[in-house]
């Protein structure tokens, strides 16, 4: 399917998020906006009362833009918790949990046990082969990826991921639930890293390497980027947005895909180290005084 081609339909009625960190908590914003009810399910109180926050928070930013919303009724269709049962009427299910096999694979069945049969479950893994997932799975025709990009509300585009087993009504439904979203789908094969995350981070670990070996400053090397070729943002401010933990996760993951020319810098390994994620944690290539 095209960007051209994509149908214009709904969003679903009733969405599950499983995971309300950052990005899950900007899916479940899209949604909202959409006019669907959603569900997002963490771990714990604590963890369901931040998400909980963030989406209200973004449903407010987005009232201030726009005063025809009302964030009362959009707050109303909104539920966060850590029963997995809150699933059991969606349509739609997105595990939207960190960038780890292990833990989507045990968050993807704890979703699909829940879910009703009819409903798709989704994978906003930006690495992870879909085919891998859908091994394990109880309906893999009714699995695909869905690869929503930080931050949700600025990112225009999604990527849809089918496996060998998906069906191909479930694509195209796909196609037209992200277009309801007012984003561009593009379809992309199940290949390690898709199209975005392949080239994003290959860029952004030359950039990576470029600044331990002393090339430039970390915001020269961005303005190279946005001003010789007008790249929107440059690549290691993008990798403090994204999380240098995540970027890390898909290298290693696109490391034993492809080999050495995947291989995360050390500079890369260090920073996680220390805890020097990016934006989320305050400080990264940049400084971020921003609420976290």
């Amino acid at each position: 399917m095209s960007a051209d081609a994509a149908p214009t339909r709904t969003a679903p009625d009733r969405v599950g998020v499983l995971g309300g960190g950052r990005m899950g908590a900007g899916i479940a914003h899209a949604f909202l906006l959409a006019g669907s009810s959603v569900s997002i399910v963490e771990r714990d109180d604590a963890s369901a009362d931040a998400a909980l926050d963030r989406v209200s928070d973004s449903i407010r930013r987005s009232v201030d833009r726009d005063p025809s919303l009302d964030a009362a009724e959009l707050n109303g269709r909104l539920s966060t918790g850590t029963d997995i049962a809150a699933f059991g009427q969606c349509d739609l299910v997105i595990e939207a949990v960190p960038e780890d096999r292990e833990l989507k694979e045990q968050a993807l069945a704890l979703a699909e046990a829940a879910m009703p049969t009819h409903a798709t479950l989704a994978s906003n893994t930006s690495s992870i082969s879909i085919d891998d997932l859908a091994a394990n799975r109880l309906r893999p025709a009714r699995f695909l990826g869905l690869h929503f990009f930080n931050p949700v509300p600025a990112s225009a585009l999604v990527e849809i991921v089918p496996g060998a087993a998906t069906d191909a009504d479930v694509v195209e439904h796909a196609g037209g639930w992200v277009t309801a979203l007012g984003k561009t789908p593009i379809v992309v094969s199940d290949s390690p890293g898709f199209a975005s995350s392949r080239l994003g981070v290959m860029l952004g670990l030359e950039a990576i390497r470029m600044l331990e070996e002393g090339v430039a400053s970390a915001a020269d090397i961005d303005a190279a980027m946005t001003l010789g070729y007008r790249h929107p943002m440059g690549p290691l401010r993008t990798t403090d947005i994204v999380g240098l933990d995540v970027r890390l996760g898909i290298a290693e993951e696109l490391e034993r895909a492809f080999g050495e020319r995947f291989a995360p810098p050390a500079l890369l390994r260090r920073m996680v180290a220390e805890g020097r994620l990016g934006r989320k944690s305050g400080e990264g290539f940049y400084t971020w005084n921003e609420e976290r």
